[in-house]
This record gives structure tokens, sequence and C-alpha cells, in this order.
């Protein structure tokens, strides 16, 4: 991340259809909510674009090869959920995202997220496009 930038944070209003009978959030949705941020980090870095475009118009896929996720507080409708959202490894063709999923000021999960850049419409290994690459060196938080 460069020096004095804010880490990104893209807020999910939890709804009650995103709940299990025992009232929190189902399991499930926690890597969609974390994807979903991952999402929003793009077209915060992109001019709009996220996967959807990325796909599309630039021919660019980043399939997910990786998620892992630690869970330490329930997700409730009561609050926003907090995401806050960057890179942190840097590979030849590869990407990897820590999300911290917070609610009311308490961590709820975090995750590491590796996905492999693609030449979408070949579903072929590539290397990181240079634009991108660009855009990430930038914003990398070393841990």
């Amino acid at each position: 991340m460069k020096m004095g930038a804010k880490p990104f944070v893209h807020q999910i209003n939890v709804t009650w259809a995103d709940c299990d009978p025992a009232r929190i959030a189902y399991t499930g949705r926690l890597p969609y909510f974390a994807l979903d941020a991952i999402n929003g980090w793009w077209e915060a870095h992109l001019g709009g674009d996220g996967w959807y475009q990325m796909e599309l118009d630039r021919n660019v896929g980043t399939p997910f090869v990786r998620m892992e996720m630690d869970f330490t507080h329930p997700v409730t409708p009561r609050h926003p959920l907090m995401c806050e959202t960057y890179p942190v490894r840097l590979g030849r063709s590869s990407i990897t995202f820590r999300v911290r999923g917070r609610q009311d000021a308490k961590l709820c999960f975090e995750g590491l997220f590796t996905s492999v850049f693609i030449i979408a419409d070949q579903f072929k290994s590539q290397e990181i496009p240079g634009d991108y690459r660009q855009i990430l060196e930038g914003r990398i938080v070393a841990e």
C-alpha cells in the first residue's frame, strides 16, 4: 500500500435473507461477502470495472485457486459489515488478497484469497498484464 494511502473498505449490508436458523449469517455467505469485497476493490481501482467487465470487456479472468478463512465473531444484520480489502502477495501470474470483515469494530472473519490471471476466452494462464501489475504493485501490503 502506498504510504499514507487509506485502506479500501467495502461495506456490505447483511440482511435477514443472509441468516440461518441460528439468526447469524449463514457460514456459506461469509466467503461470498469476502469475494464481493474483492470485486469492489477491483471496481475502485479499475475505473468502475469489476470481474464482469474484466472477463467480458478486457478478456482477463481471475479464477480462485485458494481460499482460507478464520471466523472470530458472528456476523448479523445488526451492523454494516465493513470489509477491509487489500493485496498482500503478487506472483508472476497470481494475486493474493486479504479481507478482514468487521462489525461494530469487532473482527468477525479474515481470510486470504488467491487467484490466477488467465486469458478469459481461452481459459489459459497468463502473466499479470502490465496495467494490472502497475495498479497492484503500488498497493501491496507487506505482512
